[in-house]
């Protein structure tokens, strides 16, 4: 039996334990994601980068990747 931390809520510590002493597993299972919004945010990152760069002047790339690498290696 593996020993976790019990929540910090008293009621949800108090069935914590009497589901340690009992026996009952509870299984937490992940929300389920809607496909349509999956493929529709897959579809908008996909492209979302090349569509902002080829929008862009050369000298504004320049710019946004200065700005983007002193974020990066500026900080000390």
């Amino acid at each position: 039996m593996s020993r976790r931390k019990p929540p910090s809520a008293p009621i949800l510590a108090a069935k914590s334990i009497l589901n340690q002493v009992t026996g009952v597993v509870e299984k937490l299972e992940p929300p389920q994601k809607d496909p349509a919004a999956v493929t529709l945010g897959r579809r908008g990152g996909l492209k979302g980068g090349h569509a902002r760069a080829k929008a862009l002047t050369p000298e504004q790339r320049k710019e946004s990747a200065r700005k983007a690498a002193e974020a990066r290696w500026g900080k000390k």
